[in-house]
């Protein structure tokens, strides 16, 4: 999939159909994201560690525990 992911710049209450939305970063960016990451190693592992970090009780929000830049160059390789 050669999409490009940018950060939503207008957060609006739902994410488009097959996408799903997480927060990166001390500034907590917000990026839509396909549903078909879900099924990518590498992706699986960061939702793992935001598990382990933040448990299952977070305020509904998928948060990933690691910098923009770091998310950035991640999904450029998906």
């Amino acid at each position: 999939m050669a999409k490009k992911i940018e950060a939503a710049a207008e957060p609006c209450k739902t994410a488009p159909k097959g996408h799903f939305v997480v927060y990166v970063g001390s500034n907590m960016s917000r990026f839509v994201i396909p549903t078909s990451f879900l099924k990518k190693p590498s992706f699986q592992q960061l939702l793992d560690k935001a598990a382990e970090e933040y448990g299952y009780h977070e305020s509904g929000k998928i948060v990933l525990p690691c910098e923009e830049s770091h998310f950035q160059a991640l999904i450029a390789l998906i």
